[in-house]
C-alpha cells in the first residue's frame, strides 16, 4: 500500500515491521531528514531499530562496556529473527561479512572516527550482510544482518512475515540492530530514497515498538 502524508503529500511506501518482540527506534525520518545526517546511498529516509529487553536495554552495562569493544553475542538482539516486511521478490542477498565487535562508550567515539573510511569503500562496506526485496517498483533494503543467517536467495519470492535472516552486527554498526530503507531501483549508487511507513505511521526516535509473535 502507498499512503500520502506530510505537508508536501509525499508518497510513502507502507510495509509491516520486519520483526517481532521489543525494539527501540533510532535515526528516524519522523524527527529529521536526512535521518542519518546524509543522503548518500539513498539513505535520507532510512530508519534503525535496536532490539531491547523489557527493561529497555540492548545489553547489560558494565564498566568494561564503556572502555572496550564487546562481543556482539552479549546483546539481547543478536540473532533475533528478521522477517520479510512485504510480499515480493528477493533481488539481492549476502551474508558473508563478519559480525564485528560492538562499540559503546569510549570505543564508539573511535569507531565513529573511522566511518569516513568505510564510506569511501562504497555502500557494501556500510550495509554489511543484507537482503533486497522488490515489490511494485520499490526495493526494500534490510541491513547489518548476522553472518550466515540469510535464508533466501535472489529470484525467490517471499511473503510478509516470513523468516528471512537474523539481526547481526555487520557493516557500519555500533551494536546489533536493523537498518531499513527503501529505494526506487536496485542500483544503490543511482537510486533515490523512498519514504517508508510502518502500518501507516513513522515511529519517532526513542519510541519502543512491541510487535507480538
Amino acid at each position: 500500500m502507498i499512503v500520502m502524508e506530510g505537508a508536501m503529500m509525499d508518497a510513502c511506501f507502507d510495509i509491516a515491521y520486519p520483526f517481532t518482540g521489543i525494539w527501540r527506534v533510532q535515526n528516524s525520518p519522523a524527527d529529521r531528514v536526512p535521518s542519518h545526517g546524509t543522503a548518500a546511498f539513498a539513505s535520507a529516509h532510512a530508519i534503525d531499530f535496536v532490539p531491547i529487553s523489557p527493561l529497555g536495554r540492548s545489553a547489560p552495562i558494565r564498566l568494561i562496556s564503556l572502555l572496550r569493544p564487546e562481543l556482539p553475542d552479549r546483546f539481547i538482539g543478536f540473532g533475533r529473527p528478521i522477517r520479510a516486511p512485504i510480499d515480493g521478490r528477493v533481488i539481492a542477498a549476502s551474508d558473508t561479512a563478519i559480525d564485528h565487535h560492538a562499540h559503546r562508550g569510549f570505543p564508539s567515539i573511535s569507531y565513529a572516527l573511522t566511518q569516513r573510511g568505510r564510506a569511501s569503500r562504497g555502500w557494501r562496506a556500510l550495509v554489511g550482510n543484507h537482503v533486497f526485496i522488490e515489490s511494485r517498483g520499490v526495493v526494500v533494503v534490510l541491513c547489518h544482518l548476522q553472518q550466515s543467517s540469510v535464508r533466501v536467495r535472489p529470484g525467490e519470492r517471499v511473503r510478509t512475515g516470513e523468516h528471512i535472516a537474523r539481526c547481526g552486527n555487520s557493516g557500519n554498526s555500533t551494536e546489533p540492530h536493523l537498518h531499513i530503507q527503501a529505494i526506487d531501483r536496485a542500483d544503490v549508487d543511482r537510486a533515490q530514497a523512498v519514504p517508508l511507513t510502518f502500518h501507516g505511521q513513522i515511529p519517532h526516535n526513542g519510541e519502543v515498538i512491541d510487535v507480538p509473535e
